[in-house]
């Protein structure tokens, strides 16, 4: 493992300074941890320290799902990839695994009952990974079971049988054992204090970031937590977001909707849905329910990546990135904060604190291609937001992701369509634009050629859909 400064030994005195002392529910029991590494994982903990076995290590960067577990606090229960969730981040929450699905006399579980009927398992390994994430949709009533389980991966049975079990567990009752106090409203056995390093609130995060700018923030661990599973890399100091209430708002009025940098993108693509169902769409393809319950909005956003999907839907809505740093603020257009590649506008200590946009008549279509339609990265995608009035194009915002080194927009073909009158003539004429605005790099997800006709394909896709036809493979019957 490499570290940051010095020797090994500055590097172990330095760890141990920031070792955090936490409390949680582990299927029911109190835990109390002291002097925890703050980049020990919870899978790494249950497997090793506990012993709890069940939960299994697959691919050991959320993408798998063989270490799903439930995490439950006052916002409710959600299924996480143990994998890649630190132990600080659980402080006051309740953790429940496979070994604590059944009742306390061996009682089954009805996915657990229901997989059994329905050969729902043959190697097993992948077993329990789906039983926590069926065992999570069935205690808050979610049946939606593509969606559901679309971030564990089966290569033995296929989803089918699979699927028939969490259908047939439906309209079983849920087993009082599995809702952890938070979930209910009560107050959870565990202590809220919050360990050093884990702010109350954005005010106390703008101070301890300030006086800390070399720190890692960590929000959900999506990105993070995948620089030390994979990349081995000593985080030296760490800052935890995830007890900055504050953060995690979500407002919607008759001119603006903003959402606070620590609001998970389940949330998100619940709002998104009612306002844009095109970008909601991409959102439920984005990543899976497990990562999408941890992933943030501001995470997102802050790491810069070419390839992400939420900056190009947000850069064509004309979004505001809305920033910190102590107790000074500043608000940029969300395109402007992506410099270069690996750069963005952020100064030392300065967080993204919200993204807000403002209300709109519904314009916009989010085409996301990929190889793989759920939970994969994108090859390309497209954001296209046309106004047109009268048949003339009055107004364009088109950004794309996986065309350049950031997230871009397509100034080119958004000149070449405003101003000329909405037909088949004017799309055909600006797709030339895209040769100007972008030259992609081929990689193994696609090659540049591959990327600019798709760019220009989805313009004419834009333009079919505008005019009602079916363009969705979706929508393709026999």
């Amino acid at each position: 493992m490499s570290h940051r400064r010095g020797t090994r030994g500055d590097a172990i005195v330095k760890r141990r300074v920031l070792n955090m002392d936490i409390t949680f529910l582990l299927n029911g029991e109190t835990v109390e941890l002291s002097d925890v590494s703050p980049t020990m994982t919870l899978l790494d903990w249950l497997r090793e320290d506990q012993h709890l076995t069940g939960t299994k290590e697959g691919c050991n960067e959320g993408d798998c799902g063989a270490c799903t577990v439930m995490v439950t606090d006052g916002d409710g229960a959600k299924a996480l990839n143990s994998c890649i969730l630190f132990l600080p981040q659980l402080q006051g929450k309740a953790v429940r695994t496979v070994e604590g699905v059944s009742g306390p006399d061996d009682e089954l579980h009805p996915v657990q009952q229901a997989l059994i009927e329905h050969h729902g398992s043959q190697c097993g390994f992948c077993t329990p990974g789906f039983v926590m994430s069926m065992t999570t949709a069935h205690l808050n009533g979610e049946t939606d079971f593509d969606t559901q389980l679309a971030g564990n991966l089966c290569r033995c049975t296929g989803y089918a049988p699979i699927i028939r079990a969490a259908e047939a567990a439906v309209s079983q009752p849920v087993p009082v054992w599995v809702k952890d106090a938070a979930r209910v409203g009560e107050p959870a056995s565990a202590p809220q204090n919050h360990p050093p390093y884990a702010p109350d609130n954005s005010d106390a995060l703008a101070q301890l970031y300030a006086s800390n700018p070399d720190a890692t923030l960590v929000a959900g661990a999506t990105d993070v937590g995948l620089w030390v599973t994979k990349g081995l890399r000593d985080l030296g100091t760490v800052i935890f977001l995830g007890n900055c209430a504050d953060l995690k708002t979500i407002s919607v009025d008759a001119d603006t909707v903003r959402f606070g940098a620590m609001v998970d993108m389940n949330a998100m693509g619940a709002t998104i849905d009612d306002l844009h169902p095109s970008y909601g769409e991409m959102i439920r393809r984005f990543a899976s329910v497990q990562v999408r319950g941890a992933a943030t909005v501001g995470g997102n956003i802050a790491n810069g990546s070419p390839i992400g999907d939420n900056p190009p839907a947000l850069i064509a809505l004309d979004a505001t990135l809305h920033l910190r740093k102590g107790e000074s603020r500043r608000s940029i257009p969300i395109e402007d904060f992506f410099v270069a590649y690996g750069k963005q506008d952020r100064m030392a200590g300065e967080f993204v604190e919200a993204v807000s946009f403002a209300r709109q008549p519904d314009r916009l279509k989010v085409y996301k291609l990929s190889k793989r339609f759920d939970q994969d990265i994108s090859a390309v995608c497209g954001c296209f937001n046309i106004t047109v009035n009268d048949g003339i194009v009055s107004a364009a915002r088109i950004a794309f992701g996986g065309m350049a080194a950031t997230p871009k927009r397509a100034t080119a073909v958004e000149t070449a369509l405003i101003g000329q009158p909405w037909n088949s003539d004017t799309i055909s004429a600006a797709q030339a634009g895209f040769d100007t605005d972008y030259a992609p790099m081929t990689d193994m997800r696609a090659s540049a050629r591959y990327r600019l006709e798709t760019a220009r394909a989805m313009l004419v896709r834009y333009y079919a859909e505008d005019q009602g036809e079916l363009v969705s493979v979706l929508e393709v019957s026999a």
